[in-house]
Order: structure tokens, then C-alpha cells, then sequence
């Protein structure tokens, strides 16, 4: 099985943005209102979408989730994130609900800046509980480019990621778009929060506190892999033990880099053990490589050409990973 983790509705229908609007249109008094969304409209978008790629890509389950992009924690205050979230959560149980073999849930957290996480509880919960999701997408930054709120190290997060501990669900990390105009969003805003978050918890000692805690650091790690070796001194100047110790039990990152040369360099430098298939296929780079006249984002054949890599380092990363990573996709593959 080819289990990508690193999916998004970004084809989700027309009605959807019509509802963020409304709800915008209603900022000073926010209600949550209903979607007009018919199982029929979510069906052809996805059928012409991201099911038709994973048919034409030969890939067989999608860990699923509302649009990054489109998350806003930056709008609003916790009730509007609230209402936003449960409603794109919700969205995203009609799909895995039409289609269980191919889509698995991935929740958006009710966030906002300067609200404590433990707000987004009741929220991860209901959607593990009720909906059968297996994660969550934590923004490390919900300001939108201006990190206004406390690293993910500090005891600020710590609610979240005691009820992540209870569920035995992972987070992926991930920012959504950007209100600074100095970072194109998916561009520079995506890859700075990828490296900065890497960065924070190589800073201090989260995993002493949460031992089974789990982050997905997506898009290959940011500039993570590039320079290995300076977060490698980095970590010594600070007394800290070996990557391989501190973190890698417990951070893992994701295949979202689109050319061949990256996707060796993730696997050589991190290695097969904490590296998971993933695409983000119809996300942020959409078109085809005039090099290789595939889509961008179509990384399954990078990944097999990957030089020297064994069949059982390509099962890791194909799936066996996953599972690890994700225990709750066991009930789901089972169901």
C-alpha cells in the first residue's frame, strides 16, 4: 500500500469560500450557520481531482485535510476559528465518509493568536472520537508571518499536546497563509515555518516532557536537510545530545519536495526510517516540470529512483512509516 500523508481539499466546492465570506461578512456577531454543500458536489470534486490522481499515480490512501491555506487563524477571534474549523473538519468526514478506501481524516485546530491551545481540545477530540481523524494540523504560527505567539516548546502548547499524548495522534506542523508581506506564502512563509519550528524544538527539551509526542514536519523538513550540519553544531554548541537522540524518535518529515536531487538529499541526510510519502498533490505547485514532463508534485517516481535505496527502505517510506507514525490508521485500514 502507498499511503500519502499529506493531502488537502483544495478542490473543496465554490460553497465553501461562500460560507468563510459570510462568516467574514459577519465578523462582529459570528454564528456558524449551515453549508449548502450537497455528497454529490464533494463527490465530482473529488472524483476529478485528487481521486483521479491517485488513480493515475497508482497510490492508494490520502491522510486528508482542510486547505492549509485557507485555515486564517489570523481572521478573527476563537469563535470565528471555531465555527471555521468545525465546519472544514466537517467537510472533511463527508469525504472519507464517500470514499473510506482512499481518504483518511486530518483535523484543523480551532486556533487564534494569543489563544491559549488548549482552546483546540474539545476539537482534536471530537474530530478523533467521533469522526475517526488520526491527526491534526497544528499551525505554529497563527498570526500569519509574525510568530506572535510562544515557541512550541513552551508550556503554553502543553494542553494540546497532553490530549495528542491521551489520543495517541501525531501533529503535522504547518503554517497557513501569510499577512507579511516579506513572505510569499507558500514560497517563503511555508518553508520559514517548516525550519523554524524545526529550530525551536532542537532548542530545548519537549520530548523529556512528552516522550510519545510526534510532530510530521512537512515539505521535507524546509532548509532542515540542506543544512544538516549546522544544525548538527548547533546542537553541540548547545549541549545538547545527537539529532539522531534528541529528536529523530519523534520528528519526522515528509517527501512535498519536488525535484529528484531533493528527494535524495532528504533520504540520504535524515534517512528511511523518519522520512513519509507525501505529495500535496493539487496544492501549492500545481503545474509540470518541463524536465521530466510529470506534474511537480507527482513524487512517487522520485522516490523509487532514489539511489541505493533497498525495497525495504522504500516499504518505510511507502507506508510502514505511516503506520508507525499515525497508530490510529490501524482501525481505519481494518474498518
Amino acid at each position: 500500500m502507498i499511503i500519502d500523508i499529506h493531502g488537502h481539499y483544495t478542490t473543496a466546492p465554490a460553497e465553501l469560500q461562500a460560507y468563510r465570506g459570510r462568516q467574514i461578512a459577519q465578523m462582529n456577531a459570528p454564528t456558524k450557520g449551515t453549508l449548502n454543500i450537497s455528497d454529490a458536489q464533494i463527490r465530482e470534486s473529488i472524483e476529478q481531482g485528487q481521486l483521479k490522481q491517485q488513480r493515475e499515480r497508482g497510490t492508494d490512501l490520502t491522510i486528508f485535510s482542510p486547505q492549509a491555506a485557507g485555515m486564517g487563524h489570523h481572521f478573527g477571534n476563537e469563535r470565528i476559528s471555531l465555527y471555521w474549523s468545525q465546519t472544514c473538519n466537517e467537510v472533511i468526514y463527508r469525504v472519507c465518509q464517500l470514499f473510506p478506501r482512499n481518504f483518511v481524516g486530518v483535523c484543523q485546530l480551532p486556533q487564534s493568536p494569543g489563544v491559549s491551545p488548549a482552546n483546540c481540545v474539545g476539537e482534536l477530540e471530537r474530530c478523533v472520537r467521533e469522526f475517526g481523524f488520526v491527526g491534526c494540523n497544528l499551525n505554529p504560527d497563527p498570526s500569519g508571518g509574525y510568530w506572535s505567539d510562544p515557541p512550541l516548546t513552551d508550556p503554553w502548547w502543553y494542553p494540546l499536546y497532553e490530549k495528542m499524548v491521551e489520543l495517541d495522534v501525531p501533529a503535522m506542523i504547518h503554517v497557513s497563509a501569510s499577512c507579511n508581506p516579506n513572505f510569499h506564502g507558500t514560497g517563503a512563509h511555508y518553508i520559514n515555518g517548516d525550519t523554524t519550528a524545526f529550530m525551536q524544538l532542537l532548542s530545548a527539551d519537549l520530548f523529556k516532557e512528552f516522550p510519545t509526542l510526534r510532530f510530521i514536519i512537512p515539505h521535507g523538513g524546509g532548509a532542515v536537510p540542506y543544512h544538516w550540519g549546522r544544525y548538527r553544531g548547533l546542537a553541540q554548541d548547545m549541549g545538547v545530545p545527537p539529532l539522531s537522540e534528541h529528536l529523530l524518535k519523534n520528528v519526522f518529515f515528509d517527501t512535498c519536495v519536488y525535484h529528484q536531487a531533493g528527494i535524495n538529499l532528504l533520504v540520504q541526510v535524515i534517512g528511511a526510517y523518519n522520512v513519509l510519502f507525501a505529495s500535496e498533490m493539487i496544492g501549492a505547485v500545481r503545474g509540470v516540470d518541463p524536465e521530466t514532463g510529470r506534474n511537480y508534485d507527482d513524487t512517487r517516481p522520485m522516490v523509487e529512483a532514489v539511489p541505493g535505496l533497498s525495497a525495504t527502505d522504500k516499504q518505510k517510506i511507502f507506508e510502514d512509516n505511516a503506520r508507525r507514525v499515525y497508530p490510529r490508521l490501524a482501525t481505519r485500514l481494518h474498518s
